[in-house]
């Protein structure tokens, strides 16, 4: 036995006896040491877990197959960034933080080397609440087709997209609305972040007759081997209910990173539903929240 797992052990030890004899003992701090050991513990559980390999292995494919971002910086109009920059450097809203360009190319970056969309041939993307179109906009300079849909009622969002000059369709999801008719299928459906699964006022997450009927709707728009790619929020990714559902309709699911590769699955019978008891009667008007981050 390792000596991590020996101490483990023994600290178990030690605190069974203490529940069978607290009214005997009086219960002391862990020594440092003790606590340094548990803690080192549970990095290698960690480091050894099935999602800290795929993620590490993630890390790797993308340093052994990079995708410079210098050529893309040089798409882009200076200038006119920097007027955007400085008219929204000092603005009291919570977006003002995408004005900082580099930073979010590097992160829609490792978004497209994770799908792959830097090694495959030209496809057709539909990014789901593209907001300032950071994604689209590598994937258009790497000779994809693509279109973005969002609300359209952020300012930043907006020049951003003009600036990358992405084609935006402006639309609001709506839980039991579908989405318009985009004139085409997709190769891929992306969204990132995803925060239309929210009713507002109270924040109240979908259920399964929202998320299946999104999930009928987004097939319509796939072509026959289309992919599906969402990205989750907390809390809803560490909702087993949801990603039961999920699983069901055929996705893989890691954590907040939901990927349907093949044809999704719609069972012909009922399903057993989640969340909320008035979730499949709630009204289409209720605005759900879409301020996906692009």
């Amino acid at each position: 036995m390792c000596i991590v797992c020996g101490w483990i052990n023994a600290i178990r030890t030690w605190n069974a006896d203490l529940h069978e004899n607290a009214d005997l003992v009086r219960v002391r701090p862990l020594p440092y040491y003790l606590i340094s050991e548990m803690k080192l513990a549970h990095k290698i559980r960690k480091l050894a877990g099935p999602l800290t390999y795929r993620r590490a292995w993630r890390r790797v494919r993308r340093s052994l197959s990079p995708l410079p971002l210098e050529p893309l910086r040089a798409k882009i109009d200076l200038k006119r960034l920097r007027e955007i920059q400085q008219r929204y450097t000092d603005s009291s809203e919570g977006f003002a933080k995408y004005t900082d360009v580099d930073r979010y190319l590097r992160v829609n970056r490792e978004r497209v080397q994770d799908l792959k969309l830097h090694r495959s041939t030209r496809k057709r993307v539909l990014d789901l609440g593209c907001g300032g179109g950071f994604f689209l906009f590598i994937l258009k300079k790497l000779g994809h087709s693509v279109l973005g849909l969002d609300v359209g009622h952020i300012d930043l969002y907006t020049e951003l997209v003009e600036l990358f000059d992405v084609p935006r369709v402006l639309w609001k999801i709506s839980a039991f609305e579908p989405l318009p008719d985009l004139g085409q299928k997709f190769d891929w459906i992306t969204a990132f972040s995803v925060r239309f699964n929210l009713y507002q006022p109270s924040k109240r997450s979908w259920g399964s007759a929202e998320w299946d009927f999104l999930l009928r709707d987004l097939q319509r728009h796939l072509a026959p081997s289309g992919k599906i790619f969402l990205e989750l929020n907390p809390p809803d990714y560490h909702a087993s209910e949801l990603r039961d559902f999920l699983v069901s309709r055929g996705a893989t699911v890691e954590r907040e990173r939901i990927l349907f590769e093949k044809r999704l699955r719609f069972p012909s019978v009922s399903y057993a539903t989640f969340g909320s008891k008035d979730s499949e009667l709630a009204s289409v008007a209720e605005a759900d929240n879409h301020e996906l981050h692009g």
